[in-house]
């Protein structure tokens, strides 16, 4: 494996055009269009060290997501963040180089909240490493969690450490009916009783629950909550997770969009899907409202709206940074990739 990092490391350096990082291009459409030759990573693969016991695993960036999951579910472990994959050939090294979770982020945490450690391949063809594999070696200036969701515009992630979790001895999911604004009432007091609900989801008048935790935990939170049991409920959380649940059918553009989850209903005309307890909404794009008034009213309210699939003509799939956000993204780009081979402008032009 070490002579792959050596090859690597002399096509970085004798590169004289820009590289398109890949590994299972299944996350290519998130973002803005790929530029240049294409640098296939998936032959660098593998688990590196793995610790049951200290809740810890080492991969490299070309290894399957699908083969990392069965190996800490051989443990009864898990990726608590819950990434989707979007495709059969995911990869760790696209997992965190998009940094997107999946259902279970709002009670276990982000993708971010569990890389520990990174070795990256930087622009000059160094190999540079941070953090460490266990949490007290995390400190200073935490340029791993920085690498997460930058989209391979900053370097190669050639091998990651993350935190691992036990999986949940039990799972159930409740579906209620009820409207947006019942909904966003009924799951704010849930949370302040401290129910072990792990994911959340409304759609089209039903609110949908998952409890995860010991059968004590949950017999009473079902009592509580009430509803009806989804038998399919396994099936759900992963639909709704890989994007194949009914409401991302169809060609009209999809909107991600983050708020403070006690932010109040948009409003906005076109299909809505809920999750993160009101911190993750999607909608389906419309005529009625262009990209321009959909993300003011969204800054409105706190948040920032992203173009996640499909594309609209002179729209950024990114909402625009401050200028003082532009500076600082450009200063860390100019540090870890001074010649720009790397991904550029796939988050923001000139970057």
């Amino acid at each position: 494996m070490d002579d792959i990092i050596r090859q690597w490391q002399d096509a970085v350096v004798a590169a004289q055009s820009p590289l398109r990082l890949c590994g299972g291009d299944s996350k290519s459409f998130y973002g803005e269009p790929s530029l240049g030759e294409l640098f296939d990573t998936r032959a660098y693969r593998g688990v590196i060290d793995y610790e049951p016991s200290e809740l810890v695993v080492t991969a490299r960036c070309g290894t399957p997501l699908a083969e990392l999951e069965a190996a800490l579910a051989d443990h009864g472990q898990m990726l608590a963040f819950e990434p989707p994959h979007f495709g059969a050939g995911a990869t760790l090294g696209g997992c965190i180089a998009t940094g997107l979770s999946g259902p279970r982020r709002a009670s276990a945490g982000a993708a971010r909240d569990f890389v520990l450690g990174t070795t990256l391949l930087d622009g000059s063809g160094r190999v540079l490493r941070f953090g460490g594999q266990v949490m007290k070696n995390v400190a200073g200036f935490d340029v791993s969690r920085l690498l997460v969701g930058s989209l391979g515009t900053l370097g190669l992630i050639a091998e990651v450490s993350l935190k691992v979790l036990p999986l949940p001895g039990m799972e159930v999911t409740l579906q209620l009916a009820m409207n947006e604004c019942e909904a966003h009432i009924a799951l704010a007091r849930w949370i302040g009783e401290n129910r072990p609900i792990s994911a959340s989801c409304w759609y089209d008048g039903v609110l949908s629950l998952r409890l995860s935790g010991a059968t004590t935990a949950i017999a009473p939170a079902r009592e509580r909550i009430g509803g009806e049991v989804l038998a399919s409920g396994e099936q759900f959380w992963r639909e709704v997770r890989e994007q194949q649940h009914f409401f991302f059918s169809g060609d009209a553009p999809l909107w991600r969009i983050s708020l403070p989850a006690l932010a109040a209903p948009l409003n906005l005309p076109g299909a809505t899907l809920i999750e993160w307890f009101g911190a993750q909404r999607w909608v389906r794009g419309s005529a009625e409202i262009g990209p321009d008034a959909l993300r003011a009213r969204v800054a409105a309210l706190g948040g920032h709206a992203t173009l996640f699939r499909d594309s609209l003509p002179g729209v950024q799939r990114f909402q625009s940074l401050s200028p003082a956000l532009q500076t600082v993204h450009a200063r860390l780009k100019a540090a870890f990739d001074p010649r720009g081979i790397f991904n550029p402008g796939r988050m923001y032009a000139g970057l």
